[in-house]
């Protein structure tokens, strides 16, 4: 009965809100509260809530653990993670704490508790936002990831201040855990790519990781990214996070349900939930200051700040442990920014292009860290991002002609750079690179990126910037391989199409010869 309610509200709300453009998980949060309002009714037992919370913390063990697996550590102790984490956490205490305890909570402590957990961004809502759009590698997923880590270290301490709670002594055994990733490798190289490679990845994520630092008095959540982390470097991680994305989606439904099921809001829990969404534009407007006083360019630190523009499932957890009559409150404030925020970050790229020109005023005139080439040089051949398609079309084309490549992603650009590939950091769908790309001699560009997105904007631009040459590009499915045709590409591929095409050739090959 239990499974049949959840599974048929999540599937039939998310659906719906699908079907009018918005994500589906808006569509999960409302069939959370609709159960709760129909829970009489449909006579469901008490200890459901309990059942979903186990599957919606399996989701977040899972996800994070792919998180990690994308994540590179050096990453958190940059300028622009460390202190604009802190810098913001700081600054929205300030601004929140009085505003709550001048209009709900006329009590200092329960005002800057709200108030610090309000200053979190949701890590599930923007790694899951950042992963849909294949942008975590990318510089600002990067940033944004690496804030969201330090937030959850800050969290992590919080919750111990108010619990009262002290890690175990054998905590300090987690600095050991880097001596693992040797034997780690070799487990992973052993899994194979079926059944068992899913449960290594489950056993890392819920059982050592998640587990065995929530025995010695550390987040569970901690440990997930942690051991994700340790399998960064190993040449199938990506094939691990992909093995599991499916079954770390299905689990995530329950978190989203887990939300509503909490209870149905007050008149008070809809007045305090409104006012907190009207204060959401201020986290979008402080991250994106502080990432520019921090030298990142306007693109980045808009999107990085919209990626964070949301509220943290951690103000539940501090709620129901220190002050349990703001739970439901709570449980709305965080609901209606994932309902603001999702929408939001799903047009973040269009987004930022009517917004660009008001934008890029107020970056600072100094080098930064995600500078972008204004000269290819003498290429006549541009391949825009650098994955499996763009690396194989890299190959193929290295000694036949002058050659550049672009890549948004800084760790994939200094890998291919150490093999002496002519790679350059860039971002296909930012404005200033393309007003200051000079592409004097290149003849041709090919579009490897990920996002169709991405590959409609790189069009536009590059026809806008006076490109008559070819522009040919790669697709998994015909809409969108028609809408890069209509931005102006030359010619598309459907990549899977192709790939049988090559089969087909190959054999024709063999029965000629």
């Amino acid at each position: 009965m239990l499974e049949a309610v959840w599974i048929g509200f999540a599937f039939s709300l998310g659906l719906l809100v699908r079907l009018i453009g918005l994500p589906p998980l808006i569509g999960y949060l409302a069939a959370g509260f609709m159960i709760t309002a129909t829970a009489t009714d449909l006579d469901l037992p008490k200890e459901g809530n309990a059942i979903i919370a186990h599957v919606a913390h399996l989701g977040v063990l899972l996800l994070l653990f792919t998180v990690g697996l994308k994540l590179n550590i050096r990453s958190l102790g940059k300028p622009e993670v460390l202190g604009g984490s802190l810098a913001h956490f700081a600054s929205s205490v300030l601004l929140y704490a009085p505003i709550i305890y001048l209009t709900f909570e006329p009590d200092w402590y329960y005002a800057l508790m709200l108030a610090a957990a309000l200053a979190f961004s949701s890590t599930v809502l923007a790694a899951k936002v950042l992963e849909g759009k294949r942008e975590i590698r990318a510089f600002h997923g990067r940033v944004a990831i690496g804030i969201l880590v330090m937030q959850d270290l800050i969290a992590m301490g919080l919750l111990s201040f108010t619990q009262g709670i002290t890690p175990s002594p054998f905590a300090l055994l987690v600095l050991l855990v880097p001596l693992l990733r040797p034997l780690l490798y070799k487990l992973m190289d052993l899994t194979g790519h079926d059944d068992l490679q899913i449960l290594f990845g489950v056993l890392l994520a819920v059982v050592i990781g998640g587990s065995g630092f929530l025995a010695v008095g550390l987040s569970s959540e901690l440990g997930a990214l942690v051991f994700g982390a340790l399998l960064a470097g190993h040449n199938r991680a990506g094939e691990l996070s992909k093995t599991l994305w499916g079954l770390k989606e299905f689990f995530l439904v329950g978190f989203f349900l887990k939300i509503g099921l909490g209870g149905l809001p007050d008149q008070q829990a809809w007045l305090f939930a409104a006012l907190m969404t009207v204060l959401l534009p201020f986290k979008a407007v402080l991250f994106f200051a502080l990432l520019v006083l921090f030298r990142l360019r306007a693109r980045s630190a808009f999107l990085s700040g919209l990626a964070l523009s949301n509220y943290s499932e951690f103000a539940l957890i501090v709620a129901a442990s220190v002050m349990p009559q703001f739970l439901i409150p709570l449980a709305l404030t965080v609901a209606l920014s994932f309902v603001v925020s999702a929408p939001l970050n799903r047009f973040a790229h269009p987004l930022y292009e009517r917004l660009a020109n008001r934008l890029i005023p107020y970056e600072r005139d100094i080098h930064h860290p995600d500078e972008q080439p204004v000269s290819l040089g003498d290429a006549e051949v541009l391949i825009m991002g650098m994955g499996r398609t763009g690396s194989a079309a890299y190959e193929y084309l290295e000694h036949k002609c002058h050659l550049v490549a672009l890549d948004s992603d800084p760790s994939k650009v200094a890998e291919h750079q150490e093999k002496g590939n002519n790679v350059l950091f860039a971002d296909a769908e930012d404005q200033v690179f393309w007003q200051g790309l000079k592409l004097q001699a290149v003849k041709a560009v090919v579009l490897c990126l990920n996002d169709v997105e991405a590959k409609v904007i790189a069009t536009k631009k590059l026809r806008q910037a006076g490109f008559s040459g070819l522009i040919v590009s790669h697709s998994m499915h015909k809409d969108e391989a028609a809408a890069i045709l209509d931005a102006g590409a030359d010619h598309t591929y459907l990549t899977m199409s192709e790939a049988g095409v090559g089969l087909g050739e190959r054999v024709r090959q063999h029965i000629t010869l």
